[in-house]
């Protein structure tokens, strides 16, 4: 048995996607992040196939998030619903005027979600069907 707990730290969080780095360019518009890392197909894979990195903007804090391609990509279901595609994760997003931030959002490629389970929370879907919480 383990006697002393090991440090550990979460850094990042991994989305995959079917096409991940327009996912990452989306991420870093909304966030004002920047996508810092790309890398291309594999050979004889499709386009979209490869992998990105979003960090935050420079000075705050932030997990970096990765985006990977995933082939079989089935976007998740919101609300959940039995024998579909369900959440694995998703970004909860802290944000100091709701209305305006879930504008941004949608200007970008995001969708509100039909279902919104909270007046101070707004549940939209990133373009590839991720679902995401803005949050005061």
């Amino acid at each position: 048995m383990v006697s002393e707990v090991p440090r550990l730290e979460v850094t990042s969080v991994t989305l995959g996607a079917p096409d991940p780095r327009a996912l990452a360019d989306f991420y870093a518009r909304m966030l004002g992040g920047s996508v810092v890392a790309t890398d291309p197909p594999g050979p004889g894979q499709p386009p979209e196939d490869g992998w990105a990195q979003v960090k935050p903007p420079a000075g705050r804090l932030g997990l970096t998030l990765n985006f990977e391609y995933e082939p079989d990509y089935t976007p998740p279901t919101w609300p959940s619903e039995a024998d579909k595609q369900q959440i694995m994760e998703h970004l909860d997003i802290w944000v100091d005027d709701l209305a305006p931030a879930a504008a941004w959002a949608v200007s970008l490629g995001a969708r509100i979600a039909d279902y919104q389970p909270q007046d101070d929370v707004r549940v939209l879907l990133d373009p590839a069907g991720h679902p995401f919480c803005l949050f005061t």
